[in-house]
């Protein structure tokens, strides 16, 4: 997705590879990486950059919109005022890029607790909510192991006729690529949020080149 002249520093939200088999395991993780986001940021800040981006979603939809926006502020604030771009919100800009889209199906690779959250969120934002998928991914490593296969059948049981988008949440599965394809055979607009982030970071920054290969919110927004 890099256009030319952009260049990606990555520094890691440390966490234990933990199993997650249910919501007591899932909070625990949640807690993991809490703990170490801020000190990320500030390695992170160590690089120089002119816009953070935020590549783990489950605690950007926490509390809803104002856990959202109250994580942005503080990540901004510790990274001195840097612009930052979190997958929630970005999730919903990317979505009004398309105009008037309302009713929605979300996937996730979550256990029941966090699709909660991310369901409060998108209603919150003032979206209907049709269904929310939740995967129940074994660990967080296996999240980004999840076939392509299953992430296609996953968007077909979300889709129906009053769907107007389906959005992904969930840094970590590997789906950018699925929903380019998906947009073909469902001919609606499927989000995946780390095309959405980027997306976001590069169009807040000034930057409009259509990137080719991951769907129309790059290539048409």
């Amino acid at each position: 997705m890099r256009p030319r002249g952009v260049t990606n520093h990555f520094c890691r939200i440390r966490m234990p590879n933990t199993a997650l088999n249910d919501d007591k395991s899932f909070l625990a993780m949640m807690e993991n990486i809490r703990r170490t986001t801020m000190a990320s940021v500030d390695e992170a800040m160590t690089m120089a950059p002119d816009h953070i981006i935020m590549g783990m979603s489950a605690e950007t939809f926490w509390d809803g919109a104002a856990g959202a926006a109250r994580l942005r502020e503080n990540m901004i604030e510790r990274a001195g005022g840097v612009g930052v771009t979190i997958g929630s919100q970005a999730v919903d800009a990317a979505l009004k890029a398309y105009g008037s889209i309302r009713r929605i199906g979300v996937l996730t690779p979550y256990m029941p607790v966090a699709d909660i959250q991310v369901r409060k969120f998108f209603e919150d934002m003032g979206y209907e909510v049709a269904a929310v998928t939740g995967l129940r991914s074994p660990s967080g490593l296996e999240i980004a192991h999840e076939p392509a296969q299953k992430l296609k059948r996953a968007v077909d049981q979300l889709n129906d006729s009053s769907v107007e988008a389906i959005v992904q949440c969930g840094t970590n599965l590997a789906f950018a690529k699925v929903a380019a394809m998906a947009e073909f055979w469902i001919e609606k607009p499927v989000i995946a949020i780390n095309t959405a982030t980027y997306w976001h970071a590069l169009r807040t920054n000034g930057i409009e080149d259509c990137i080719d290969g991951f769907g129309s919110l790059l290539l048409e927004h």
